[in-house]
């Protein structure tokens, strides 16, 4: 896309959608930091319907060691990879205690330090609860930004350098909001919504699933 093309696409995108929020649930940076490190491989709405409890027991690292991974694990069973993420979310809150005073970073260094937290958990910390314009490369992200030829990349890092280098300012606070979203409700992997997609001039994909014209 030339970068006309890139404006339109977030102008679109942002009119559409103006103020464009993470689907999950939460009341604090801490919250939000679980929620993100639960959602992995799983959806937000079946996170959210595991937080809804969660939250209402633990919602500060020196609640959620005294809830204890036992009472955790059992609170998020619906959720894949429950056992492993229950012992990260426990080593994460411990951490922060020791560390940070029980509060949440706002250094991307200091965030991927935590048990179970990585670039895209980090990302999605800094950009939602501390307002930094960074972008979080996930599977709709990394799918879309590929399909329409607005940042190709073999990977989601190359993904997300390329979106750094050609989302313009302005949009960039809600670039992998807008991704997100468009990936999950109209760009679809297996069947995108083409007819409904309001940038799909400036797409390059090939396929585009239209109905036919006349």
């Amino acid at each position: 896309m030339t970068p006309a093309e890139i404006e339109q696409f977030f102008a679109r995108l942002a009119a559409h959608n103006p103020a464009p929020r993470t689907e999950l649930s939460y009341q604090n940076p801490f919250t939000l930091l679980v929620a993100v490190v639960l959602s992995a491989q799983a959806t937000d709405v079946g996170v959210n319907k595991a937080t809804v409890k969660l939250f209402a027991q633990a919602d500060s690292p020196a609640k959620m060691l005294a809830l204890g991974e036992p009472a955790l694990q059992e609170l998020i069973k619906t959720i894949g990879l429950f056992r492993t993420k229950a012992k990260n979310v426990i080593a994460l809150s411990q951490a922060l205690m020791d560390r940070h005073g029980g509060q949440v970073p706002a250094s991307r260094e200091a965030l991927e330090s935590l048990p179970g937290v990585g670039r895209k958990t980090a990302s999605v910390v800094l950009n939602e609860a501390f307002g930094e314009a960074t972008i979080a490369v996930d599977t709709h992200v990394f799918r879309v930004a590929n399909r329409t030829g607005l940042a190709v990349g073999k990977t989601p890092l190359l993904v997300e350098q390329k979106l750094e280098q050609v989302v313009p300012a302005q949009y960039r606070r809600g670039a992998h909001h807008w991704l997100i979203l468009h990936g999950r409700y109209v760009c679809l992997a297996r069947k995108p919504r083409c007819a409904d997609c309001v940038v799909r001039d400036l797409c390059a994909y090939p396929d585009k699933l239209l109905p036919p014209s006349g």
